[in-house]
């Protein structure tokens, strides 16, 4: 490996590199360098092209693969980079389980989901199916103990088992709004702690949200007997579910009919439940993986490299096409089931990042319009390579049961293909934004690898500074403790605009931003709405009535403080550039 395939990583991305995804000896060695990874992973992905043309095509695949995942501006989810290349070989990142009204489905799920959870993969559950607390067990004569109490069965299996030795696993889990457990199953986070590998989400409908815009009443239904239990108030489950979000951030909510009116295979079922973080719907014993171009790195003299963004998409997609032939999933279910719709997930990230050296600020029209530009070029240069794959490889093999095929579309080689992941651990590899989040703030504490905090400070921030002849010892123990620059009236105001942090874009246009994605997605976006800590059950309630409004398919909210070990805090003292650039970053074990 030459001088020039060496890529200077932030401290935190080295340290993130050689806990989670270099490989080591079995004495904990390090074995490879961040560039070995990358050329591990693009040659085990781009042998699937041996399939299709020559030696010296999948040759060339491998240095295309290599290179982009090299210079930062595409990088494929998490099980990929950790498993490419390995005994294991498990390379998808989303699963969703279905868990029936038995117990041999229940424990049956509980062992797919630590198999998976082993694998590097991520769990979604629909709990919906299970009869309600108290209801009657007809071979023990018994009472069922309901959704909750089975949900800790999860929740303690996957506290033990521990992701390829590297990380704990996540799960995502929802319960209708009409089941009769839904009040226990809104309060379920209440107590600090309680079910802390999942995220949980409510499931609503269209009609459930009109009647709580016009304070009607609605049943609750024994999934069991189909049986009415029960009426309450639209308004009073809806106000416990915006008052428990606002005080844990659980749970969100999820608008089935919206997912369910852009569903690629209705023939083959109802989408009822996504991925740990929202943004994949999947159906039971479905799996997708994911990958995310890095837009930070596509502007080029003030303008966004529509070219190279193209390229990137094209790549992004036979990237994510290999995956699926190379990877070894933990079920033959999930294994027949994923390679009959080839569902994959290309997204972005940077998006704040390329807003900042663009010129444009976060919350301004031109930052929406920009957003929708993108994402409907990146949807638009997906569907033509997906077709043009098809024409290559041959279509999905569930394409004649699929909605396209209905409406006429070309024959293309996957069921979905675009996806707004939160890009956690990948978008600090790239050294760029999260997903298409706002900044957090431009000075923080990040808490990452079970607990290590490290201080961070923008650095394009600091470029800006220094172009503008200011100095960044002098200013960041100023804004370091708040947080934010827009405060600062001494600062150039053209600086103070294009630095906007979480808590100062409005929930309406974060709400905007994820519809202007959502619009020209297949699946779903991942975002949080991070409300101030002063926030109201009130504001809560708007931001979830505007997201259905908006057509969105899920839309979480979080009051900063609401959660003991939130992963982005505030510095509890100033910053100097030591604090974050020193060779020995500041970290401390909590």
């Amino acid at each position: 490996m030459g001088q020039a395939d060496q890529v200077d990583f932030s401290p935190l991305a080295r340290r993130v590199l050689e806990q989670r995804y270099l490989r080591r000896a079995e004495d904990g060695r390090i074995l490879e360098t961040p560039e070995g990874l990358f050329r591990r992973v693009a040659r085990t992905v781009a042998a699937a092209e041996h399939r299709y043309g020559s030696p010296q095509a999948a040759a060339q695949m491998e240095e295309a693969f290599y290179q982009a995942m090299l210079a930062r501006k595409f990088l494929p989810n998490s099980p990929t980079l950790m498993n490419a290349g390995t005994s294991r070989q498990q390379l998808a990142a989303c699963f969703v389980l279905p868990v029936e009204d038995n117990m041999e489905s229940i424990l049956g799920a509980v062992r797919d989901m630590a198999l998976i959870h082993q694998s590097g993969g991520g769990t979604g559950f629909d709990f919906s199916h299970l009869r309600p607390r108290r209801d009657p067990v007809r071979t023990t004569g018994g009472v069922a103990s309901g959704p909750v109490s089975f949900m800790q069965i999860f929740n303690t299996t996957t506290e033990v088992i521990k992701q390829g030795g590297r990380r704990r696993g996540a799960n995502m889990g929802i319960l209708r709004y009409d089941h009769p457990d839904i009040f226990e199953f809104i309060q379920a986070k209440a107590t600090p702690g309680a079910f802390s590998h999942f995220n949980l989400s409510v499931a609503v409908s269209d009609a459930f949200m009109e009647h709580v815009a016009r304070d009607q009443t609605y049943s609750l239904i024994n999934p069991r007997t189909g049986s009415v239990t029960k009426t309450v108030p639209a308004r009073q489950v809806f106000d416990l579910i915006c008052q428990q979000a606002l005080e844990t951030g659980d749970p969100g909510l999820v608008f089935l009919d919206a997912i369910n009116r852009a569903n690629p295979l209705p023939d083959l079922g109802r989408l009822e439940v996504t991925n740990p973080c929202g943004e994949q719907p999947l159906l039971p014993y479905e799996a997708c993986n994911l990958g995310s171009i890095n837009l930070a790195r596509l502007a080029r003299r003030d303008q966004v490299d529509w070219q190279e963004l193209d390229r990137l998409v094209c790549l992004g997609v036979t990237f994510l096409d290999d995956v699926i032939d190379q990877s070894h999933y933990p079920l033959p279910q999930i294994d027949a089931l994923t390679r009959a719709n080839r569902k994959i997930g290309l997204g972005v990230m940077g998006l704040a990042d390329l807003f900042i050296s663009l010129g444009i600020p976060y919350d301004a029209p031109e930052a929406l319009d920009l957003a929708e530009r993108l994402m409907a070029r990146i949807q638009a240069t997906a569907v033509a390579q997906s077709e043009q794959l098809a024409q290559v490889r041959g279509p999905f093999p569930n394409f004649s049961r699929s909605r396209w095929h209905q409406e006429g579309q070309p024959p293309r080689r996957h069921a979905t293909l675009t996806t707004i992941a939160p890009t956690g651990t990948i978008s600090l590899i790239a050294g760029t934004s999260s997903g298409i989040e706002p900044l957090f703030a431009i000075a923080y504490m990040r808490r990452a690898l079970e607990g290590q905090e490290f201080f961070q400070v923008h650095p394009l921030f600091i470029q800006k500074l220094r172009e503008a002849g200011l100095d960044p010892n002098h200013w960041l123990p100023q804004i370091s403790p708040v947080g934010r620059v827009r405060p600062f009236t001494a600062l150039p105001e053209s600086l103070r605009r294009l630095f906007p942090t979480t808590y100062e874009v409005t929930a309406e246009i974060q709400l905007q931003m994820q519809a202007a994605f959502q619009r020209h997605v297949d699946n779903a976006v991942s975002k949080t709405v991070n409300l101030p800590p002063d926030a109201t059950i009130a504001q809560v309630a708007q931001v979830f009535q505007l997201a259905y409004r908006l057509g969105l398919k899920g839309v979480t909210v979080y009051r900063y403080g609401a959660r003991a070990g939130q992963v982005l805090n505030l510095p509890p003292e100033p910053l100097t550039l030591a604090s974050e650039f020193s060779e020995e970053c500041r970290l401390c074990s909590v």
